[in-house]
């Protein structure tokens, strides 16, 4: 088999062994018979301790070579995202000349700001891999680790989300073939003739003129354009029409432009944050985010409409080709953000050629890449699309990759 092959299943029953068999039986109708390389699941706590041997029994049933999961608050499985109920959403792949492994990283405390991470695989070629990360949020400093991934393996592209659903620590749980675990980060690394082409909706436009950062210290805004940052900030919500006020006042964000070299800017160019708080005193604001001297900021809102045409934009540029994708929305969207039910997932559907399966969760944080780095965003839509790898770029790469792509792993134990 040479092109990739996908399966997805949503079950909304509320037993938790009818909605296993259920969703079981139907990726299997779908892989005809193929064992999948990878198994995604994704679970509200509803399903209680049916949780706890769930991994294990899908690797059997499924006779899958690596296997991931994690909780969820609600669940994506095709065009729909179940709230307020069970759901149980089983995605899987066949993904020929590509090496799939699933790993666990954990972090470990130094300091106040400081942390050892361990548990990464070794990666052959950055340029032909990406990672798909599930993490649990009270316990793993996803900021951290995305900024050391940055220094030990740059333009390795990650994208993902934080497990939800829970209320405090140990709660978030993480589904592996071994069974359940309560910390860390559970992951899968892609890498070969499939690719992932990554799409992230962070919701935002832009309002009133881009600026250039002239002062700052750390996360403190100073100076836009030599002028006292507050002022600049005050004048362009003065400017703003009423309605863009209101949205502002309630909740103010920034772009940052993320890659330097770039001079004019597009959808999705800007890493976005809060604005955290207002000092008068010294006519500058803060951010949540550290900021530099000679970034580009742009002032934003975020509404339900623009969240919606950012992410319908965003698919009909890059959905192309797509044969599988997975959905991690912020557990802040949904019915929360959007009038209408099934909003994300039916943009992301849309996007894509009709019937390609499609599962995921609302996240308590996801992951994604802007400007060429990867960022723990919220209130964001992070969506991961499985294609082939175009054949020029596989030829640019020499015969001898294809040569060398590993053999499929034996089905977990």
């Amino acid at each position: 088999m040479d092109a990739p092959l996908f399966a997805a299943a949503l079950s909304i029953d509320p037993s938790s062994a009818r909605a296993e068999q259920q969703v079981v039986e139907a990726v299997r109708a779908r892989l005809a018979g193929a064992s999948p390389d990878l198994v995604l699941v994704f679970a509200t706590h509803h399903h209680g301790s049916a949780l706890e041997e769930l991994g294990p029994r899908l690797a059997r049933a499924l006779q899958a070579r690596a296997l991931a999961g994690c909780t969820g608050e609600s669940i994506v499985g095709g065009d729909r995202e179940v709230e307020h109920q069970p759901a149980l959403a089983l995605w899987a792949a066949v993904l020929p000349r590509t090496r799939v492994e699933v790993f666990r990283a954990r972090a470990e405390q130094r300091s106040d700001e400081t942390f050892a991470f361990e548990g990464l695989p070794a990666i052959g070629d950055i340029a032909r891999a990406s990672l798909l990360v599930l993490g649990e949020p009270y316990s793993f400093p996803m900021d951290a680790w995305l900024q050391h991934l940055e220094r030990e393996a740059p333009g390795l592209q990650v994208i993902g989300g934080m497990a939800s659903g829970g209320m405090g620590p140990g709660q978030n749980l993480l589904i592996s073939h071994e069974g359940l675990h309560e910390e860390g980060v559970l992951g899968a690394l892609i890498e070969g003739e499939v690719e992932i082409r990554s799409v992230v909706s962070q919701g935002c436009r832009p309002v009133g003129r881009p600026w250039v950062i002239t002062a700052c210290r750390e996360n403190l805004i100073e100076k836009l354009g030599g002028r006292p940052a507050l002022d600049v900030l005050m004048q362009a919500l003065a400017e703003m029409p009423a309605p863009d006020q209101h949205a502002f006042r309630h909740a103010p964000f920034v772009g940052l432009a993320i890659d330097a070299t770039k001079q004019v800017f597009e959808r999705g160019d800007f890493l976005v944050r809060g604005v955290l708080g207002l000092s008068e005193g010294e006519r500058a604001f803060a951010v949540a985010e550290q900021v530099r001297r000679g970034q580009t900021l742009q002032f934003l809102v975020r509404d339900a409409a623009s969240a919606g045409e950012d992410l319908r934009l965003l698919m009909r540029k890059h959905g192309s080709g797509g044969a599988g994708a997975l959905l991690f929305s912020c557990n802040g969207r949904g019915t929360r953000m959007f009038d209408c039910p099934n909003h994300d997932a039916s943009r992301v559907i849309e996007g894509l050629a009709p019937g390609v399966p499609l599962a995921g969760f609302f996240a308590a944080g996801e992951v994604g890449p802007v400007g060429g780095r990867n960022f723990l965003h919220g209130f964001t839509a992070s969506v991961a699309i499985f294609r082939q790898r175009e054949r020029r770029a596989a030829a640019d790469a020499g015969e001898a990759v294809g040569s060398r792509a590993p053999r499929s792993s034996p089905p977990l134990p």
